[in-house]
């Protein structure tokens, strides 16, 4: 195979897909590829792509200027691998690469833990790909097997069909982090500018908040008020951005919780963060491949509480990393997080051996490794 590698991202919006789009870029380029990423000049994320080095090759929104514009940049680039991270993706790169005469691999990464949703791709989209990537073992599961939960009172998670078609072109590769980066250390500024102190205990949850779950904001909220009213010296974080931010800014005020918590809409400096908080909760709610704001707050050396759902407990590298729940009422959520409040921060030496843990099987260059192993697979 030649070494042009082409990823696609149409969004670059900011969520955890486009990081690892531009992270695998990066990666695959320290590794000698030349690599472009096709996605929206104007992106919230596209700078950071241009930052670290990595063309951009312009595409629009609509979905046939997308496919012709693949095509176009796939012809013009003699890329030989072209790899989409999003479902708006899939279809459009499969029929790029064929429009662009067919020589170009074209592969799939599934960031969720569930399978693309609708009839034809479940049916179809397997067998016109050259491959599908699975971030979990969970999603691994799902792809081939399913998962199905009929009594939840979440509807995504009662039924999870696989994919159909040929399953042995699914293939499992963890994502990565930057594990140079987020590094353990002592961190205050963080915390000063948040008007807390070093004799607060602070609790974050990081992730979206859109209806209709986010990623458990409300019952976190619930159990943080459960916990404070024990200890006072508590105090609890929200960062993320949606269209929950209204009701969970209520909430925050009916629950006596006001100057307690904080609702941070977004964050450009996220080892710092993660550095100044104490634990990281991650409630067991909606449904999750993997967890990458879990990861990085192992690699800071950050306990993480978290719902033991889909592929989360891979995340957990370490007995001594945190709680895993059965379950995330206010309760047991709360009850975790005293547990963790009454206990001594981690030391600096522990810390850094949950760093290495993670680093050893999560890093971004381990991603770039595993992904270009299987670009050269496909291509003999």
């Amino acid at each position: 195979m030649s070494n042009a590698i082409l990823q696609v991202d149409s969004l670059l919006s900011g969520g955890g897909t486009d990081v690892q789009a531009i992270l695998l870029a990066v990666g695959l380029k320290r590794l000698g590829c030349s690599v472009a990423l096709a996605g929206p000049p104007g992106g919230p994320l596209s700078h950071e792509v241009e930052k670290r080095g990595i063309k951009i090759l312009p595409l629009p929104r609509d979905k046939t200027g997308l496919v012709l514009a693949l095509a176009r940049w796939i012809r013009r680039g003699g890329f030989s691998v072209i790899h989409a991270h999003h479902g708006r993706d899939y279809w459009p790169t499969i029929l790029a690469a064929r429009l662009a005469g067919g020589r170009a691999s074209a592969l799939l990464t599934r960031h969720m833990a569930k399978s693309p949703s609708s009839w034809p791709s479940q049916r179809f989209l397997l067998n016109a790909s050259s491959g599908m990537i699975a971030v979990s073992q969970f999603v691994y599961r799902v792809l081939t097997v399913g998962d199905y939960e009929p009594d939840s009172t979440e509807w995504e998670r009662r039924a999870r069909p696989p994919i159909k078609g040929d399953l042995s072109k699914i293939h499992m590769i963890p994502p990565g982090i930057e594990v140079e980066r987020f590094v353990p250390r002592e961190e205050t500024g963080e915390r000063l500018s948040w008007g807390f102190g070093p004799e607060h205990r602070i609790f974050a949850l990081v992730g979206g908040c859109s209806f209709p779950y986010g990623k458990g904001q409300e019952v976190f909220l619930q159990a943080a008020a459960l916990v404070h009213a024990r200890l006072p010296q508590t105090r609890f974080l929200l960062l993320g951005s949606g269209n929950m931010q209204g009701y969970l800014a209520e909430k925050v005020r009916t629950l006596g919780l006001q100057g307690k918590v904080l609702l941070l809409p977004h964050c450009d400096r996220m080892p710092e963060f993660l550095n100044a908080i104490d634990c990281l909760v991650r409630p067991g709610v909606g449904t999750e491949a993997l967890g990458l704001a879990i990861l990085e707050a192992l690699a800071c050396g950050k306990p993480v509480i978290a719902g033991a759902i889909d592929g989360i407990p891979e995340a957990f590298v370490s007995e001594g990393c945190g709680k895993l729940l059965d379950q995330s009422t206010p309760e047991t959520l709360a009850s975790a997080m005293e547990e963790i409040a009454r206990r001594e921060s981690l030391a600096l030496a522990e810390r850094l051996a949950l760093h290495e843990q993670v680093a050893q099987r999560f890093s971004s260059e381990i991603l770039a490794e595993r992904t270009l192993a299987l670009y050269r697979r496909l291509a003999s």
